[in-house]
């Protein structure tokens, strides 16, 4: 098993930039495939960005393509998500994720381990 916590959640004006982290612990970090994904009030939990275990290989989804960058530090197990250029809209929870069922993943039931989220909250 691996025990995911997100942090550096928060409250941001529209056009700014946050950066979320994931410390991981447990098996072996750098053996899983991560990702990120968000939910917002009354939503399903939507794919944000995903990453292969060397890093080597990255998917967003449409919407946050360009805007936010996925990236991880296996020597510090941990995953990143780098936001700029914040929406009102991007407002979610978000969740780190590990070990999907298959490359490519992007529904929420395939993948199998979660942290608890932190939450991001961007005005207008």
């Amino acid at each position: 098993q691996v025990q995911l916590v997100e942090s550096g959640g928060g409250l941001v004006q529209a056009g700014g930039s946050l950066r979320l982290s994931c410390a991981a612990s447990g098996r072996t970090f750098s053996s899983y495939r991560m990702g990120w994904f968000r939910q917002a009030p009354g939503k399903e939990r939507d794919f944000v960005a995903a990453i292969s275990w060397s890093g080597a290989n990255t998917y967003y989804s449409d919407f946050v393509k360009g805007r936010f960058t996925i990236s991880r530090d296996n020597a510090k197990n941990t995953l990143y998500l780098q936001m700029n250029s914040l929406k009102p809209e991007d407002t979610a929870v978000y969740y780190c994720a590990a070990d999907p069922i298959r490359v490519g993943a992007r529904s929420a039931h395939e993948w199998g381990y979660w942290g608890q989220g932190t939450q991001v909250t961007v005005s207008s």
